[in-house]
């Protein structure tokens, strides 16, 4: 990377901007998708003192580049940097990057969900419109004025939220329905929606029912990851072999017509073999080019409770493997103007 960019990338300085020499049939679509290759973006949680831009900065600095598109999620407390859409922070970092919201249905417990407790607020009762003039349209007002495009994810991996109390697939449909009928109904014309779920195929038959149709949904996200050690298994996955199975069953079974997005994905270290780690990244742009409707990338940086699970790539083989994957010409494409 050249001196300039690397100061511009640091500085945070300018909008938007075009990475690649690409023409025009490179210039991604109003679904923000890049017909040309894919986006390359990453879940960076706060630092301890509750800045997200600093965080994010370092994160770039260590992979050589600036993200394509930074992933936040959010509860529904309507309060402080967890309950607010597009917060301070979110808009620095969108001055020249997408941005990703995912939205959950809950209450956490903790900052940033530190812990992973939460009270369910349930779906019944979202689609009911309960939650409409105190948390709902409020956030959806500040998500108009941003102006921009952002992509949104709805209590993404809804076949888990099933068995911790947020209802039922058909109440979930309802309830992603009702929210982009409130988005619409407010004149809120900037989101593009992305429904996410786990790709866990032991849930097939719940996904199924939980796609809340083709009309109200602009791309397919999926969480797939290497966890080995981690979930105690013995079988090593590549990054092919981790994400194939799920994005080759949504296509068939859920839309063969949407983009779809590995919205997490990561893989954890095998304590014995490092040059494993380095190697799953490395090797993405080699699996990319046969998996041609995955269109974004979103790297999980946070490490998970337990042993062997730290899924970031923050130093050593890892991070050398995710650098190396970040510089190939399919995950450097033209961005939007808006």
């Amino acid at each position: 990377m050249a001196l300039a960019a690397v100061g511009a990338l640091t500085a945070g300085i300018g909008v938007w901007a075009t990475v690649t020499g690409s023409g025009d049939d490179c210039l991604p679509d109003a679904r923000l998708v890049a017909p040309c290759g894919a986006w390359w973006g990453a879940y960076v949680p706060y630092d301890r003192d509750g800045s997200l831009v600093r965080p994010v900065r370092a994160f770039e600095r260590k992979i050589g580049r600036r993200l394509d598109l930074v992933y936040t999620y959010h509860d529904m407390s309507g309060t402080g940097l967890d309950g607010t859409l597009l917060t301070d922070d979110e808009k620095v970092l969108g001055r020249d990057r997408m941005l990703m919201l995912a939205w959950e249905s809950t209450v956490w417990t903790e900052p940033h969900h530190e812990n992973w407790t939460e009270t369910q607020l349930g779906w019944r009762d979202l689609a009911s419109g309960k939650y409409d003039a105190e948390i709902i349209d409020p956030q959806i007002r500040r998500v108009k004025a941003y102006g921009k495009r952002v992509f949104l994810s709805f209590d993404q991996e809804a076949d888990a939220r099933v068995d911790e109390g947020a209802g039922t697939p058909e109440e979930y449909v309802a309830a992603y329905r009702h929210l982009r009928d409130r988005f619409r109904a407010l004149g809120a014309d900037n989101v593009v929606w992305v429904w996410t779920v786990s790709g866990y195929l032991g849930a097939a038959d719940r996904m199924e029912r939980l796609y809340p149709g083709d009309d109200h949904v602009d791309w397919i996200g999926m969480d797939q990851y290497n966890y080995y050690l981690c979930h105690d298994s013995t079988s090593w996955l590549d990054f092919e072999s981790s994400q194939r199975p799920s994005y080759e069953w949504l296509r068939a079974r859920i839309s063969a017509d949407k983009p779809l997005m590995f919205a997490e994905f990561a893989t954890a270290p095998d304590p014995r073999r490092p040059d494993r780690q380095r190697d799953w990244y490395a090797r993405i742009p080699e699996t990319a080019p046969d998996l041609p409707a995955a269109k974004a990338y979103v790297h999980w940086n946070r490490a998970v409770p337990g042993p062997d699970c730290d899924l970031t790539v923050d130093a050593g083989p890892a991070l050398e493997g995710y650098r190396t994957a970040g510089r190939d010409p399919y995950f450097r494409q033209p961005l939007p103007a808006r």
